[in-house]
């Protein structure tokens, strides 16, 4: 899973954590220690050491991005003498199941909210667009779940060209990962936005062409800037156990949780479920959708044990 080739051209310049962490300059920490524990994941923790020489960096480069795409906007608007509004900067995070994503996805949602050229900044998952159970159910689609094909991809496409289009209101469907479902009538408002922040495994898919040139637009078609949080295949599998573990001794205990029929398993018989999940469904989605998209991304964060973010690859101008 290397991201830069042996041998060729590549299109990204590769960062060591500590090359990276001198990007950051003088931008100050508007974190608390309290801020950043409560971002951290199930199992990944994010220590202030990486928000300082990972994200810190990473909001100020965003920052840029995000003053420049403003810049650009409000130019084209008075050449097209049209009125001052606002159009939100996209961003896409994508990467395996139990990669860290949604930790990621945190972290840089609470920085760029303290940034004051664009306090607003929302967090969709793209969990929430998923088919309801009963419809993978009724399409035989249960196992394979957070495939490109369990997606209710018009209802996503409709959302980010609202959005886009600069709406003051969007709303996105609601996914608990407790009843392992789409919440129906539970929305999540998405109002006057700065910058959206969709967190997903395959925001980074292309689309398919037609050969009758009306092609139909994809996700990643809307994104300003993406990210794609990189690890070696065997630390996501033990990272993906370690979680499913732990939430044996925690969520799985609701009866509510769809998994609850895993809360009474030994942890022998937890870590065999586990692992058969892994190697069944979200290994086979890795290999065939998620990790062919890396290379579209503009920036790859790659972890190495313990969650922590090892090197940084930035796509070149």
């Amino acid at each position: 899973m290397d991201i830069m080739p042996a041998v060729g051209f590549s299109p990204y310049t590769l960062y060591s954590r500590e090359e990276w962490a001198r990007l950051r300059e003088d931008t100050p920490l508007t974190l608390t220690e309290a801020d950043i524990e409560n971002l951290s994941g199930v199992t990944e923790r994010v220590s202030t050491d990486e928000v300082v020489d990972v994200y810190l960096p990473l909001s100020r480069l965003l920052n840029l991005y995000v003053e420049a795409s403003q810049g650009l906007h409000g130019i084209t608007e008075e050449f097209l003498r049209k009125g001052n509004g606002k159009i939100p900067f996209v961003i896409g995070l994508a990467g395996s199941v139990a990669a860290g994503k949604s930790t990621s996805a945190r972290v840089l949602q609470a920085l760029l909210a303290r940034w004051p050229s664009h306090p607003n900044v929302a967090l969709v998952p793209t969990d929430g667009f998923l088919f309801p159970n009963a419809v993978l159910e009724d399409r035989g689609l249960m196992t394979r779940k957070g495939f490109p094909e369990s997606y209710d991809l018009p209802t996503l496409l409709n959302f980010l060209g609202d959005v886009k289009s600069g709406k003051a209101r969007v709303e996105a469907p609601v996914y608990s990962h407790v009843v392992y479902d789409v919440l129906q009538g539970q929305t999540l408002a998405v109002e006057h936005p700065d910058i959206v922040i969709v967190e997903g495994l395959n925001v980074l898919q292309p689309a398919i062409l037609p050969k009758d040139g009306e092609t139909i637009p994809f996700v990643s078609d809307f994104f300003d800037f993406s990210i794609y949080i990189d690890a070696a295949e065997a630390l996501v599998e033990r990272w993906y156990v370690e979680r499913f573990l732990r939430l044996r001794q925690t969520a799985f205990r609701d009866p509510a949780a769809y998994f609850h029929r895993y809360a009474s398993l030994s942890e022998v018989e937890a870590r065999e479920v586990a692992l058969s999940l892994w190697r069944t469904i979200n290994l086979i989605n890795l290999h065939e959708n998620i990790l062919p998209t890396r290379q579209r991304a503009d920036l790859i964060l790659r972890k190495g044990a313990g969650h922590a973010v090892e090197s940084v690859a930035l796509r070149k101008l």
